[in-house]
C-alpha cells in the first residue's frame, strides 16, 4: 500500500525542515516533515481558510480535525489563548510535530490527539479543518459524520475544499445528511470553497 500522508505510521524516512508560517497575523517559525500532508510548506487551501474564517470563540472546546503538522491548531490556540484545542490526526508523525511546534510557539492550550483519544462526551465550540478529500468519498463521508455531529448547539464547523476535489458534490451530501444544520458555500476563493455547517441551537 502506497505510502499516504494519513498513513497512521508514514514509512518514508522522516527529514525535518523549519519553515515561516503566518500565525494569527505574525510570521512564526515552524517545524515539518516528509510523510505528512503538505510538508514543505502552508497548504494553499489551509491559507484560504485561515483567512476566509471568522474569529474562533474565546473560550470552549475547538478542534483542528486532519491537524497534520498543526498551522490550524496553532492559529486556533494562538487567537483563542483561554480555548482548549484538540490536534485530531491518525498521522503519529504528524502529531509528533504538532506537540514540537506547540512549544517552539510556547502554546500551552493543545493535545495533538489521535481520534479514539478525544473523550466521547466533548463538544466542539467550533471545528476548523482541511479535510483529507483523497481518503476517499466513502472514508471522508464516514469522518464527517463523526465529527458534525459533536458540534454544540449553535456552534459552526468551517471546512476548506478543492473546487475540482468535489466541494460543490460534498456541500449537497452536507446539506442532505445534516438536514436539521445550517449547511452554506460561505466563501469561494481561488479554486477553493469555504463550507460552513451550523448545528442547532
Amino acid at each position: 500500500m502506497p505510502d499516504h500522508y494519513f498513513s497512521p505510521d508514514p514509512a518514508a524516512p522522516q527529514s525535518v525542515r523549519t519553515i515561516r508560517v503566518p500565525i494569527a497575523g505574525a510570521e512564526r517559525e515552524m517545524v515539518t516533515a516528509t510523510g505528512v500532508f503538505s510538508g514543505d510548506r502552508l497548504d494553499v487551501g489551509t491559507e484560504v481558510l485561515l483567512a476566509a474564517v471568522p474569529a474562533p470563540p474565546e473560550t470552549g472546546e475547538l478542534l483542528d480535525l486532519g491537524c497534520g503538522w498543526g498551522p490550524i491548531a496553532a492559529t486556533l490556540a494562538t487567537r483563542s489563548p483561554d480555548a482548549h484545542v484538540w490536534a485530531v490526526d491518525v498521522n503519529a508523525r504528524a502529531l509528533s510535530l504538532v506537540e514540537r511546534n506547540a512549544e517552539l510557539l510556547s502554546l500551552s492550550n493543545i493535545t495533538p490527539a489521535t481520534p479514539e483519544r478525544v473523550p466521547e462526551d466533548v463538544r466542539f465550540a467550533a471545528i476548523w479543518s482541511n479535510p483529507p478529500i483523497r481518503i476517499g468519498k466513502p472514508q471522508l463521508h464516514e469522518l464527517l459524520e463523526t465529527w458534525i455531529p459533536r458540534l454544540a448547539p449553535g456552534a459552526t464547523a468551517w471546512l476548506v475544499v478543492q473546487k475540482h476535489l468535489g466541494a460543490d458534490s460534498l456541500l449537497r451530501w452536507l446539506t442532505e445528511r445534516f438536514a436539521d444544520f445550517d449547511v452554506e458555500r460561505a466563501d469561494s476563493k481561488r479554486t477553493y470553497r469555504i463550507i460552513a455547517v451550523t448545528a442547532p441551537e
